[in-house]
């Protein structure tokens, strides 16, 4: 008889991304090498071979030029890059863990970003950006996105695991200050696009997946930390508050408002076709504004990041 498949790589019954990710409590043992070879290469990645099911359908409406489109090239775009700097960042992060159990985790994590970065890349090839012109386009819808808000982002990290060659702060930058923050917006991509685009939306599903794994181990780490180094908390604090004042002041709100502006437009011109969908409970897609999307993405993020932070006693 087949084990019992653990919910985080459940694809059928998958736990919900933002309850996943402010509610599971998962280990690096718990989630060592062989889990991941066998639960998520193994089962999850065999259901989605193109970070979707075979059958996900890809409508008119995200293949002919128009507002809708360019939304969702913009969105991906920028993921593909975002989860690109992350796999590179984590290539420093598993040179400087302390046990072999941490080495084994942070290398799936690595390979799990570096797969991410691939299916957001290559969806925008299944939606007829030629193959060889991905790049030029990522550069061109993107550009400025990356270079004022993912560049900062990345030196930041950087600066905290390469240059101070600090595992614990790079696992907290990681947890606290990139997988909480994004994730919940995530959720919202796979919302909002499940009745417009589903392969993307399956796409953001199986990222989120990922990403409530990482998030809850994350966790596990930085909260086992401290309870055996309690003087860790002060400057583990500083990290999280400087790492903020970073994203405070970083230009990510007219990023997002452009993005989910072209989105606004396509949900005009396309929104006969999900007139009865609810985003969320109560809550009609085609009801909502750029400014609400935006809105709830970020109260969902400031709910997880502080249910985390409570759980690794950090609050």
């Amino acid at each position: 008889m087949e084990s019992e498949i653990r919910p985080e790589v459940d694809w059928d019954r998958t736990v919900p991304v933002l309850e996943g990710a402010r509610s599971l409590e998962l280990t690096p043992e718990s989630c060592d090498l062989q889990y991941w070879l066998d639960e998520v290469a193994g089962r999850l990645l065999r259901r989605i071979p193109t970070g979707h099911t075979p059958g996900a359908d890809i409508p008119e409406q995200v293949l002919k030029p128009g507002p809708l489109r360019d939304a969702l090239i913009e969105e991906f775009a920028f993921r593909s890059i975002a989860e690109e700097k992350v796999t590179r960042a984590l290539g420093y992060l598993v040179s400087l863990a302390p046990t072999r159990v941490l080495t084994e985790f942070f290398s799936t994590q690595l390979l799990d970003e570096a797969r991410h970065a691939r299916v957001f890349r290559e969806h925008l090839v299944e939606i007829g950006v030629p193959a060889a012109e991905v790049d030029d386009t990522i550069t061109t819808v993107a550009g400025k996105a990356i270079e004022s808000v993912l560049d900062p982002l990345e030196e930041f990290g950087l600066s905290v695991i390469r240059d101070e060659r600090d595992f614990y702060g790079g696992v907290i930058t990681l947890t606290v200050l990139v997988e909480g923050v994004l994730a919940p917006f995530g959720e919202l991509s796979e919302r909002k696009w499940a009745p417009l685009n589903p392969a993307a939306a399956e796409i953001e599903r199986g990222a989120g997946m990922d990403e409530i794994r990482h998030l809850s181990v994350g966790s596990s780490v930085i909260q086992r930390h401290l309870q055996e180094e309690p003087g860790e908390k002060g400057r583990i604090l500083e990290l999280i508050q400087r790492g903020r004042g970073l994203w405070e002041g970083l230009p990510m709100q007219p990023v997002l408002f452009q993005r989910e502006s072209l989105f606004q437009q396509g949900l005009a011109e396309w929104g006969h076709l999900v007139s009865d969908y609810e985003v969320w409970p109560g809550r009609k897609l085609v009801d909502t504004s750029a400014e609400e999307r935006m809105v709830t993405a970020s109260t969902w993020s400031q709910e997880t990041q502080d249910v985390r932070m409570r759980y690794m006693g950090l609050i």
